[in-house]
């Protein structure tokens, strides 16, 4: 018998004022749209009998996971928090707009680093070891993992190849669900799903794009060389 875990990106968050300055992204709060979203996710999930809510801890998550399972008690588990990004401002401008619109594009080598951060080799690591000990435990049916873009492509990819890799084009978009059983192997049912919108009908640009817009904006008023 398989196992399911629901794999559950955070809500919609602002990581950068209106004039574009940067908010520190292990503080931001969900918007009201973030809110909308979790609710609208947990209504998806309303039929299912949830053991164990898992979370990176971030408030983003925390917050996510209280309005998409509000029954539940949400866990922490700091070692599946996003990427860790380096400072921006000193990404020179003519690599800006690769830095953000690259950072999540095709077959990502593993030496790479997001926005001259963390590397794509450190996330997996960390990631795919604590995902092995979820499913060490074999007291849970149904599992929710509310967790973020960048650690829910580790765990996809993952999940497809079995291998050390991190496939960028599974697109997380905020309050997004992947439905995913396993058991002697991985079955993946539903990717990027989001509640009230399933056919993405609000845009074609992806996470990384939006943010590469709103940064925009501040940076052109403070270049760097």
């Amino acid at each position: 018998m398989r196992r399911r875990l629901y794999l559950m990106r955070h809500g919609e968050v602002s990581y950068f004022e209106n004039d574009g300055r940067p908010v520190h992204p292990e503080q931001v709060p969900l918007t009201e749209r973030g809110r909308e979203q979790a609710r609208r996710a947990g209504e998806a999930l309303a039929g299912s009998r949830l053991d164990r809510v898992v979370t990176s801890g971030l408030p983003r998550t925390l917050e996510t996971a209280g309005l998409a399972a509000p029954a539940a008690e949400a866990e922490s588990w700091p070692e599946l928090r996003e990427l860790r990004s380096g400072r921006i401002h000193e990404i020179p401008d003519g690599e800006l707009e690769a830095a953000f619109t690259g950072a999540f594009r095709g077959d990502v080598p593993l030496e790479a680093r997001f926005l001259g951060g963390e590397t794509i080799g450190s996330l997996v690591d960390r990631v795919i070891p604590e995902l092995e000990r979820l499913l060490a435990d074999r007291s849970w049916d149904t599992a929710l993992a509310v967790l973020h873009g960048g650690v829910n492509r580790a765990i996809l990819t993952y999940a497809l190849t079995g291998e050390r890799r991190f496939l960028g084009g599974f697109e997380q978009a905020p309050g997004c669900l992947n439905v995913l059983d396993v058991g002697e192997d991985w079955i993946v049912r539903a990717v990027n799903h989001v509640p009230g919108d399933p056919l993405h009908a609000g845009g074609r640009s992806t996470t990384m794009e939006d943010l590469y817009g709103q940064y925009l904006p501040y940076r052109k008023a403070r270049p760097t060389p």
